[in-house]
């Protein structure tokens, strides 16, 4: 059990986990909330590097042979922290605001549900599969973080970074909606009531 849990696969996610008090001390500058250019650039680093790890981990895990239940049980949360730190941080600068606050809220909601669905559904003994395009709901929400994440600092090396991390971020909020309910349909045929 230790062998499995100490897996390199599993070491991946472990850290994609770590990453996440990492981003949020890069908004902190001398006891201050707030980000500049290069504590931003420092923010995207890390969280690139961590949502790099989210492919690799699986990857390694299923030609190594090396899955876990750990492993299946801390993935999905990994990349939920990373994501829901992040949204949070990019509410709190300014960074998502307005309208757009929106898309962060329904992303947000959408993986609180399917947590509590598949958590109830797992004391049932039943399991919901990851569907391929809830694979690339989670790819579409990290780019997007990725560009929001950027902000400012990303504007003075790609014009419209913002703009286009904004529209990202609304792609991958409604790409949420239709996953949210495919799983919960999926669900529902489990529930007895």
């Amino acid at each position: 059990m230790a062998s499995k849990a100490l897996s390199l696969p599993n070491l991946l996610t472990y850290a994609r986990i770590l990453a996440v008090p990492l981003v949020v001390v890069c908004f902190f500058r001398e006891g201050q909330f707030g980000a500049d250019d290069t504590t931003r650039w420092w923010a995207l680093g890390i969280f690139a590097v961590a949502s790099i790890t989210d492919f690799f981990d699986g990857y390694l895990a299923r030609i190594w042979q090396q899955t876990s239940t750990i492993g299946r049980m801390l993935d999905p949360i990994a990349d939920k922290l990373l994501v829901a730190a992040c949204l949070l941080l990019l509410a709190a600068d300014g960074t998502i605001r307005g309208w757009s606050l929106w898309a962060a809220i329904i992303i947000l909601c959408r993986e609180i549900l399917v947590s509590g669905l598949r958590e109830y559904l797992a004391e049932l003994k039943v399991s919901v599969p990851v569907t391929q395009l809830a694979k690339w709901k989670t790819t579409m929400q990290m780019v997007a973080v990725g560009f929001l994440l950027a902000g400012p600092a990303g504007e003075t090396v790609l014009p419209y970074t913002i703009l286009i991390g904004l529209v990202l971020l609304w792609i991958s909020a409604i790409i949420t909606l239709y996953t949210g309910y495919d799983y919960f349909r999926a669900g529902l045929r489990h529930i007895p009531d």
